[in-house]
């Protein structure tokens, strides 16, 4: 026997919010047309890559000394707060490379309705694989190699890869991952260049009925 479902294909007895959860889910993540398989995972794998370090980072609000007291302790809980979402939403930005909303501009913004922003995407994307990899696969591989900051110094004795122990295990599990964000935003990039390099910049969307000739 079927089960009794809504118009939008949803089962009558699921809740609204968790139906609108759901679509909103699959919107985000349905993938646009040509894309290959191993890029659609490569991109939904960037926000796994950076999540970590994010829960890392949110393990800092429950200490009692953060800097040394050199920064209010509201300024950092925020400062982490935010970093961490932000960094989030721009690992979450790596799936537009493969999902139809980046790839089409929506019909409520005006005259670049229905396009494809090939140039608009690849250009930001590029600039930031190149930075992501210069700070998180090359710096990062360098200062911890010689176990020092950028400008020569040693790392502080207190630093979570100096302190031994399960600490500094936790601390390169979370933030090793990092070194992939860089690489694999660039592959995604150029992957999107090549399959919108054949495609015109023309609209996408169905002409309206007082369009048609």
């Amino acid at each position: 026997m079927a089960r009794p479902t809504t118009t939008d294909g949803e089962p009558a007895h699921a809740p609204r919010g968790e139906g609108r959860l759901r679509r909103a889910w699959c919107a985000a993540h349905k993938p646009a047309a040509g894309v290959p398989r191993w890029a659609r995972r490569v991109a939904c794998a960037v926000p796994l890559v950076v999540l970590p370090s994010g829960i890392w980072r949110l393990g800092v609000l429950f200490t009692e000394d953060k800097r040394g007291g050199a920064i209010e302790d509201w300024a950092m809980n925020g400062y982490i707060v935010f970093l961490t979402l932000f960094s989030e939403v721009l690992a979450f930005a790596a799936v537009g490379l493969v999902a139809r909303w980046g790839e089409v501009v929506p019909r409520w913004v005006p005259w670049l309705r229905g396009r494809r922003p090939t140039a608009a995407a690849v250009v930001p994307a590029a600039i930031g694989a190149t930075i992501l990899t210069l700070v998180f696969t090359v710096i990062a591989i360098v200062t911890t190699v010689t176990q020092s900051k950028t400008d020569g110094d040693p790392l502080p004795a207190d630093f979570p890869s100096r302190a031994g122990g399960w600490e500094t295990i936790y601390f390169y599990a979370a933030y090793v991952p990092l070194v992939l964000w860089g690489p694999m935003l660039g592959i995604l990039t150029y992957a999107y260049w090549r399959r919108r390099g054949s495609v015109t910049t023309g609209p996408l969307l169905p002409p309206t009925a007082g369009n048609t000739t």
